[in-house]
């Protein structure tokens, strides 16, 4: 009886010891995806003790997505991250198991996790030959009139640029020409008023230039823009002058329209790539030369007003005739053969005939 007594009372000792562990951890309440989830916590563990912090997915039903140990340190503290590239937007949670340790409520924590990648759209080449500047170009959702942030880490993981904010236009484009001194791959991050949006990367290639000087400057292009009316049968045709470097063209967006250019080399080109929820696009390397463009919806039964905007040029300007470099590729509409306006007389004067032959 004396040895159940004191088992009972061993027992109830460590559970008592075991109760007084505590694992308190934070985490953010939200997070951009791709951004590290970052969980903090701090403990009565002694140190060198480890935890096992635990990432799970949750729908229906909890899933563990991964699985971290840190260990407890001097200060009683602990910290470890999750990648979050590859994780899809939605409810996650980190926890500590309990592990009959008797922990508090606080070892457990929700997280929002935001994609916000489909609010921007780069239309700037990702892969550019390198001349001392990189090009960035592109259009930010709901960001009209207003500005979006670049930061850019080059391949030696320093920041070569910002964070710096870019304006945009009336149609939430912006442009920015940043002066680089090596090629490489650049880590482009772009954030806005509500957060961070999304990064790109941006290939450099080729060798750099002899006694370049590493000057960060931004240079915003002007964006041109002009509009008519177009239908399949009747496309709108564009004059634009180009500027040296990466021109970029896009439609106003509602309706699935197609984009056609002849280059200064006579080359024809068709883009037909977004559909009707995004603006057209077609990107190409200007020479300072004039360019020729026809716009017209893939749909027959389509017919609207389109915008054209083109970025890095000297001017665009609706065209007041076919030009000539689409003459061969014009819609062609029938006409009918005349007729002599003598020719119902004739008919009704042969049946007339025919009706008095008819009787005799």
């Amino acid at each position: 009886m004396k040895k159940f007594v004191l088992f009972i009372m061993g027992l109830v000792f460590l559970l008592g010891f075991a109760s007084a562990y505590q694992i308190n951890i934070d985490a953010p309440v939200s997070l951009s995806v791709g951004k590290p989830l970052i969980v903090t916590g701090t403990t009565n563990l002694p140190p060198g003790m480890y935890i096992d912090v635990v990432l799970y997915h949750q729908l229906t039903t909890s899933t563990e997505v991964d699985r971290k140990v840190v260990y407890v340190q001097s200060d009683k503290k602990f910290k470890t991250f999750f990648d979050t590239s590859n994780l899809k937007k939605g409810t996650y949670k980190v926890e500590v198991p309990a592990h009959g340790l008797g922990t508090s409520s606080e070892n457990l924590r929700v997280i929002q996790l935001i994609d916000r990648d489909d609010e921007i759209f780069i239309s700037s080449l990702s892969r550019q030959s390198f001349n001392g500047k990189m090009y960035i170009a592109g259009s930010i959702k709901g960001g009209e009139n207003s500005g979006i942030q670049i930061e850019i880490v080059g391949p030696q993981n320093t920041v070569v640029f910002g964070p710096s904010y870019v304006n945009t236009n009336n149609a939430g484009l912006f442009s920015a020409d940043i002066t680089i001194t090596e090629p490489g791959d650049y880590e482009v991050s772009f954030t806005d008023a509500k957060g961070y949006i999304g990064t790109r990367t941006i290939s450099i290639t080729g060798e750099p230039a002899m006694g370049v000087t590493p000057i960060t400057t931004a240079t915003t292009y002007p964006v041109f823009s002009a509009h008519a009316k177009a239908s399949r049968d009747s496309p709108a045709y564009f004059v634009v002058r180009t500027l040296s470097g990466p021109v970029v063209l896009h439609t106003s967006s509602s309706i699935d329209w197609v984009i056609e250019y002849v280059d200064d080399k006579g080359v024809l080109h068709k883009v037909n790539n977004q559909g009707e929820l995004n603006p057209e696009r077609a990107e190409f390397q200007g020479r300072g030369k004039t360019v020729y463009v026809k716009v017209y919806p893939s749909k027959y039964a389509d017919r609207s007003e389109v915008f054209l905007y083109a970025e890095n040029v000297n001017s665009a300007v609706v065209s007041p005739t076919i030009p000539e470099a689409f003459a061969a590729t014009a819609p062609h509409i029938p006409t009918e053969t005349p007729q002599s306006p003598i020719f119902p007389f004739v008919g009704l004067g042969a049946i007339c005939i025919a009706v008095l032959l008819s009787r005799k």
